[in-house]
């Protein structure tokens, strides 16, 4: 059985790895210069665009704001959070960006039993903790690919990939699109290494269920490295050369199928590589 995550383990992780984002971002010689898979962001638009993130959430925490009910939406959302940034300058937007996570953090820290949900557009709702998965996912990618220009050090924290995994599934459940995937039947046993983490993703002639309780026998088994499942879940990443370099294995009556599962669950989100970007 996977492990249990507190919510203070959410927030822990998130305010380590908010920590050292702005101390990654805080003293920027070049704000303009593009980030490789950031939608065509320069350097502080993608610095921008994190520090609107936890404001951000604590108006859907609070009700004030929703999920939109298709991932494309967020295109939206992210390119008005750059048009109207108060301020370019990455120092005084990451003091912004840890004020404002401290705030969320305190929110979240004194939830009493009973967790605020956020709304997703509909019916659907996400768990106000859980969803911290989703900003700790966002916060490591986006850290990674700013590192990666200025030729600075940025190590992914293998246990985070829990958390990033459990947040995204928050969103992947409403989010899901059967039609994209229509006519894929197939069982995934996914487990990642170094932590209990163990999920199972079933398509029922294209509709996707997530750690079904009558699960048939998987068709495939699928060992992956937790840094990859975190760059998995934000589109840096490559099925073919996990596989090669010994970062995923894949076993079972149908191995084969491991190479196309990231791209089924993009697709079950009605994303592109562009959008996941």
């Amino acid at each position: 059985m996977p492990g249990t995550i507190s919510r203070f383990d959410y927030i822990d992780a998130a305010r380590t790895i908010g920590e050292r984002f702005a101390e990654l971002v805080r003293d920027v010689d070049s704000p303009d210069v593009r980030v490789e898979s950031c939608r065509g962001w320069s350097l502080a638009d993608c610095v921008g665009h994190i520090a609107c993130e936890p404001s951000r959430y604590l108006d859907l925490v609070g009700g004030k704001d929703e999920w939109p009910c298709r991932p494309s939406d967020l295109n939206d959302v992210y390119a008005k959070q750059i048009a109207n940034l108060p301020t370019r300058d990455t120092r005084t937007l990451a003091d912004k960006f840890l004020a404002d996570l401290d705030e969320l953090l305190d929110t979240v820290r004194h939830f009493g039993a009973r967790v605020p949900m956020m709304r997703i557009a509909g019916s659907q709702r996400v768990r106000s903790d859980t969803a911290l998965g989703i900003l700790i996912g966002e916060m490591t990618v986006r850290g990674r690919d700013i590192a990666r220009v200025l030729g600075a050090r940025w190590d992914i924290d293998p246990t985070i990939a829990p958390m990033v995994t459990r947040g995204g599934h928050q969103l992947l459940r409403p989010w899901a699109d059967s039609h994209i995937c229509h006519g894929h039947n197939a069982t995934y046993d996914v487990r990642i290494r170094r932590t209990s983490e163990r999920i199972v993703y079933r398509f029922d002639d294209g509709h996707l269920e997530i750690d079904p309780a009558d699960s048939p026998h998987p068709d495939v088994y699928i060992s992956v490295d937790p840094i990859t499942v975190v760059l998995a879940a934000h589109g840096r990443f490559s099925a073919g050369s996990a596989l090669l370099t010994g970062r995923a294995i894949a076993w079972g009556a149908k191995p084969w199928l491991a190479v196309g599962l990231n791209r089924r669950l993009a697709a079950a989100r009605s994303l592109t590589a562009a959008d996941i970007a």
